[in-house]
């Protein structure tokens, strides 16, 4: 992927935790490297193809006058949010903060620290088996598109199917979801759980009816499993009500999936 890299940008601003570096404020040389696809800005001559960088720039000095943060890994964090946000061509941004008027009582160079943050790729299993189902599942998705961080790239078609598990109860309808995000995949975990509460699910008992049910089946290429998240989806590939849903937005995804 192309990169455009800009160097110690000079700052003076506010940040700091203790109150002379508030009040007084300090230098800090911001340094970004941002990473997309130039190739056509470079074969068009088109800047509106490309990052204006006098604009970056401009912005993240903007931001860091008018903002305030104890800590510089707060600065580089939300600095690499802001770019990806404000920058839909940009897939993955790089911020260096360095601070040369540390005030620690001794001599140093500077303290500094890097944060690469980036577009995650995640597909998602939807269902609900009470009530409007069709109204919570819409809602569930709406949900999630009102977080800035969360992109929505494709969805199924509904279908209904039979209870899985705990079969004495409602039919389902099920989808799937492809989205992008800047969460990690905990905040997702978090974001996920908030959609759920706010369409009145309630947890009673393992496999039972449900308002909405949202799972994380593939977070980029990534494998975890700890005590609240396990990714890939640990039971995905013998639940039909998942995979058909699936291979309606990305076939050959469940072709790889499915073929060993």
């Amino acid at each position: 992927m192309d990169s455009l890299r800009i160097d110690n940008l000079e700052v003076f601003a506010n940040h700091g935790i203790f109150q002379e570096e508030v009040s007084l404020g300090q230098k800090f040389l911001i340094s970004v490297v941002m990473y997309f696809d130039a190739s056509s800005a470079g074969r068009e001559d088109d800047l509106n193809k490309s990052v204006d960088y006098a604009k970056v720039c401009s912005d993240i000095t903007k931001w860091m006058k008018t903002n305030r943060c104890r800590l510089i890994e707060t600065v580089a964090e939300r600095l690499a949010q802001k770019l990806l946000l404000d920058h839909k061509i940009v897939r993955e941004a790089e911020v260096t903060v360095r601070k040369p008027w540390a005030p620690i009582g001794l001599p140093l160079e500077c303290v500094s620290i890097t944060v690469k943050r980036r577009w995650h790729t995640v597909y998602l299993s939807i269902g609900s088996n009470m009530g409007d189902r069709e109204k919570y599942l819409r809602d569930g998705i709406a949900f999630l598109k009102k977080d800035q961080c969360v992109r929505i790239l494709k969805e199924s078609s509904l279908i209904e199917t039979k209870p899985y598990g705990k079969t004495d109860q409602d039919d389902f309808l099920n989808g799937a979801v492809k989205l992008e995000t800047i969460l990690t995949p905990h905040e997702l975990l978090d974001l996920i759980h908030r959609a759920e509460e706010d369409a009145n699910r309630v947890r009673k008992e393992h496999w039972g009816p449900r308002t909405l049910d949202l799972d994380i089946l593939l977070y980029d290429d990534l494998e975890m499993d700890e005590e609240d998240l396990t990714i890939p989806h640990p039971d995905m590939l013998n639940r039909d009500f998942v995979l058909d849903p699936l291979r309606q937005i990305a076939p050959n995804l469940v072709r790889e999936l499915t073929k060993h």
